[in-house]
């Protein structure tokens, strides 16, 4: 029986080992698991944490998404909804109200409140008894809405709340395996971004750091920011989001987002920490769309939330008004004459008037407002939802250190990231077979054929196992590298077989003849190398793929699985 070289031996345990390190072992207790929790959701109230394995809901075993979406159609308990307007009452029975308000004015209405007879524009003065003018919409809301009680067993304990349909989770399956597939495979957008100046690496490091929370903030996850250099010695941030749009990419980069309040040419406050120690965002206590009104043939909705400022900012608010000049409205309202003049990236935003009991007080608490314009109320209340959102989350964040510039803008959607993996896939799968039948008609022997292909396999599994090991997303240009790597490798293994079968070379000791083979192998690899290193730089990173997958692959080969296929020709040639 012929011995199993070390070589040999070392190739058999990294592929162990690269089975235990790609493979999911998650997948083994749960597969779904929640990818993110809405603040102040019943989830979240819970004390259900993201990245927890949902096992059961109500008993009902959770083994994929629509599993989960089926789960939550049972909880479905409705209510009968009483609805007082000026026009009359309203009765339908449902698990949500189905419409929205501005003030007390009806702005959307749909699903059975429609089917009742409720329009947009109607007064609404109760709900189920409840008077508008004793309690909030959102109080009511949280009062008449039925609530079920919920169960949901996880991998790490048992939670059971009281809440609506919505309880304020987002999941998603769980990958057998631990490669991270990049964003031309998930879909996503990709931004390349280039600062106002050349910038230091401690510079670099804090953009990226503030962009990266700026994105998080904002609600973004699966966020990728990092910094990449051309051939020319030119730095760029390059930003890649999983299931977002460009626009919403665009908007929260492409502008620095400084914010300041000022009154008169004083500021007051700036965004971040330093001057703001919290912003009301996700409820609608201090966080709100105020009222919409028509403007000039569109429509235009204004919202307000509150932030409270550090003890300095207070400071500087009261030293501020503290000379400034009381002036009485006809209505009676005594402001200062100076208005807070809010602006964003150095453009006025709003002018919020100042009560004259603010007057030289060091007071903590500020509102802060804005308001977003459409061509129908509902397009005007959601821009103002946006417009506050972006504002609360730059009050949070600060501005960007540096002003910067999208060089290029990419968007993939999910589908056609899913068409190009199916098509890589099969791609891939074809030039396997293509290879495969050229060496079995090229040499006529099984004996031959069947360690390349393992060799072709190992190659491959090795080069994901340090893909997986360093974090590296796998996407197209990557699989590229991928199959160059193999064909390079099935290069080597045809001029190693081409020594041994050689009769010219049978002058040699096979020994000598797979030395032979090995400088041959051994100047291609260098060759490779410097040639690719170039990709690292060019395109600004965006074949950087390319050249790391490769690189990993016919290293791998070379000092792996090229001397494991040595070995395996010496027992089969019994040399």
């Amino acid at each position: 029986m012929a011995k199993i070289t070390w070589r040999i031996w070392l190739l058999i345990i990294l592929l162990v080992i690269a089975g235990i390190v790609i493979f999911n072992w998650q997948i083994l207790y749960g597969k779904v698991y929640v990818k993110s929790i809405v603040p102040n959701s019943s989830a979240a109230q819970a004390g259900i944490a993201q990245g927890e394995l949902i096992k059961e809901i109500n008993g009902k075993a959770i083994n994929s998404i629509e599993d989960y979406s089926n789960a939550l159609a049972l909880l479905k308990n409705e209510a009968e909804i009483i609805v007082e307007t000026e026009n009359g009452t309203f009765r339908y029975n449902s698990a949500t109200l189905d419409f929205e308000l501005d003030n007390k004015t009806i702005r959307h209405v749909s699903g059975n409140a429609e089917i009742a007879g409720l329009k947009e524009g109607m007064i609404v003065e109760s709900i189920n008894n409840f008077s508008l003018e004793t309690y909030t919409f959102s109080e009511i809301k949280e009062k008449v809405e039925p609530k079920t009680k919920i169960t949901i067993k996880t991998n790490k304990n048992e939670y059971v709340f009281l809440s609506t349909n919505n309880i304020g989770m987002v999941v998603s399956e769980v990958w057998p395996t631990r490669i991270k597939a990049g964003l031309d495979l998930q879909g996503g957008a990709r931004a390349l971004v280039k600062p106002e100046r050349a910038l230091t690496r401690e510079e670099m490091a804090n953009l990226i750091e503030t962009v990266r929370y700026r994105l998080n903030v904002y609600g973004l996850t699966d966020v990728n920011v990092k910094d990449v250099s051309d051939l020319e010695g030119n730095t760029y941030l390059m930003v890649e989001l999983a299931g977002a749009t460009p626009i919403e990419l665009q908007d929260l980069i492409a502008k620095q987002g400084k914010f300041e309040a000022k009154i008169g040419n004083e500021t007051v406050f700036v965004g971040g920490h330093n001057d703001i120690t919290f912003v009301c965002r996700n409820d609608a206590s201090c966080a709100r769309i105020e009222s919409c009104n028509a403007i000039e043939g569109s429509e235009s909705c204004r919202f307000q939330f509150e932030v409270h400022l550090s003890e300095a900012a207070a400071k500087r608010h009261a030293e501020l008004t503290a000379n400034l000049i009381e002036n009485t409205t006809g209505e009676g309202k005594s402001y200062l004459n100076e208005t807070l003049d809010l602006y964003l990236d150095d453009k006025l935003v709003d002018s919020l008037f100042i009560s004259s009991d603010l007057k030289g007080k060091v007071t903590t608490a500020v509102a802060v407002s804005g308001s977003g314009i459409g061509k129908t109320r509902l397009e005007a209340y959601n821009n103002a939802e946006t417009n506050m959102k972006k504002l609360q989350t730059i009050l949070i964040t600060g501005s960007l250190p540096f002003k910067l510039e999208i060089i290029k803008l990419d968007s993939i959607s999910p589908t056609l990231g899913q068409e190009f993996t199916k098509n890589v896939i099969v791609a891939a799968l074809a030039a396997f077979v293509g290879v495969c039948l050229i060496i079995y008609i090229r040499y006529r022997k099984f004996q031959l054929f069947i360690p390349v292909i393992i060799t072709i396999v190992s190659e491959t599994v090795l080069t994901l196992l340090i893909a997986v090991i360093i974090h590296w997303n796998i996407d197209l240009a990557s699989i590229a590298g991928i199959i160059a790597a193999i064909g390079t490798g099935v290069d080597d293994q045809i001029v190693m077989i081409d020594e041994s079968e050689s009769k010219a070379a049978k002058q040699y000791s096979m020994k000598e003849r797979i030395k032979r083979a090995f400088f041959i192998i051994m100047g291609a690899y260098a060759t490779v190398v410097v040639s690719l290193l170039p990709l690292w730089w060019a395109g600004a990173g965006l074949l950087r793929g390319f050249a790391v997958t490769t690189l990993l692959g016919i290293t791998v080969g070379v000092f792996v699985t090229r001397p494991a296929f040595a070995d395996i020709l010496k027992i089969i040639t019994k040399e």
